[in-house]
């Protein structure tokens, strides 16, 4: 080959890595995966990978048994969803933005914790086990993680490597899975089923301000999962008994799946609303609920089993209480007993009476990934393309 015809065709393959590197997010029907070189997530103990734990204590053995092997701040056995996002966009496990050892947050932030809300609480983590960490607070921690990331990047450069490009904000991808604890919080403190209703407008409403705040400073693609189930949750069935007649064949509480509906129906219109206001932003609505009912509707189909009992827990119809919580001790007859998981938690649906094991959530995963879950139907994958 002539020398200048090798020169001109390695330019034309630069020049066109170039233009690929810089796709614009609203060209809609390009077959190029996105570019996500962080992930910053927002939510509760659905997603928390070790907030909480940071900032009252690590979760006991046997949490994290099945994939890690040791307690590492989630609540199962295993990875949760946004574990198996990570791996999928090739991103390393967020690490939580509260914990202050081994943390590297070059490809991202969690700052998720357990026990979160939209709405801030006015109840202590002891009244309620809702966490003072919501949605307000970790938009604030988010604010002043963005700003001090570009100091200490221009002053530090031992940090600096533990840190994400200003890149990575603009490029990232933002998650969000919260919502669930403003429906059983309310619950909880003895508030109607249309009281709680009533208080979905201001929860969504926050939420909306949050999202636009991450936009203005650059974030371009979200990725933001519904609630689930919470009348198929031991956790849920048991503190708030519900009548045969209001059960479903499942076993799940209608009147509380209903709720959930209801949110996620609001949810869906606050998303259908931020693509009007926000026509650059790539917004994807995600029907968890849809996932995790099925999976737990059709339990046997799927290869799992007892899909309303929980796999580490103690006593009950569910195999779950209150004061009997996954890793404690309790007392039978005299007996100290330890709370323990069940033996085979790659068959069973929910781990502790609130969260999912590990199979279900790669269940979960897996059902979600391809976008057909989806408003718009875009694969995670494609997830920075507007529709």
């Amino acid at each position: 080959m002539e020398p200048f015809a090798f020169m001109l065709k390695h330019v034309s393959f630069l020049f066109f890595l170039i233009l690929l590197s810089n796709q614009p997010l609203n060209a809609t029907g390009s077959n190029y995966p996105c570019y996500f070189p962080a992930i910053f997530n927002f939510g509760d103990s659905n997603s928390d990978t070790g907030g909480i734990a940071a900032a009252f204590g690590q979760t006991p053995p046997p949490n994290g048994e099945t994939y890690f092997h040791r307690p590492v701040g989630r609540y199962s056995d295993g990875r949760l969803v946004i574990d198996f996002i990570a791996h999928h966009l090739g991103v390393q496990f967020l690490s939580a933005f509260l914990d202050a050892l081994g943390s590297n947050f070059t490809q991202g932030a969690n700052f998720a914790t357990a026990g979160s809300t939209i709405r801030p609480q006015n109840t202590t983590r002891h009244q309620s086990g809702l966490s003072p960490i919501s949605l307000n607070v970790q938009s604030y921690q988010f604010n002043d993680f963005y700003v001090r990331t570009q100091v200490i990047r221009k002053e530090n450069k031992v940090f600096k490597e533990l840190l994400p490009t200003p890149e990575a904000f603009s490029r990232g991808l933002y998650t969000f899975d919260i919502g669930q604890n403003d429906l059983t919080g309310g619950l909880f403190l003895n508030l109607s089923i249309d009281q709680v209703k009533a208080s979905v407008p201001d929860i969504l409403g926050q939420l909306k301000t949050f999202i636009k705040d991450v936009h203005e400073r650059g974030g371009r693609s979200f990725w933001i999962h519904n609630t689930g189930p919470i009348g198929c949750l031991p956790y849920v069935l048991e503190r708030l008994p519900t009548k045969r007649q209001h059960l479903d064949k499942s076993g799940c509480a209608i009147p509380f799946n209903e709720l959930a509906k209801f949110f996620n129906r609001k949810l869906k219109d606050l998303v259908d609303q931020l693509h009007e206001e926000l026509p650059e932003a790539a917004i994807t609505y995600v029907d968890i609920y849809k996932a995790r009912y099925s999976l737990i509707s059709q339990a046997n189909k799927h290869g799992f089993k007892h899909p309303l009992r929980a796999c580490c827990g103690y006593g009950g119809k569910y195999n779950y209480d209150i004061h009997a919580f996954c890793g404690s001790y309790v007392q039978d007859n005299g007996k100290e007993i330890f709370v323990g998981s069940c033996p085979d938690p790659c068959h069973m649906i929910i781990w502790d009476g609130i969260h999912y094991t590990e199979a279900a959530n790669k269940w979960v995963f897996d059902h979600i990934v391809n976008g057909s879950l989806s408003n718009p139907p875009v694969p995670l994958s494609m997830a920075c393309y507007s529709k």
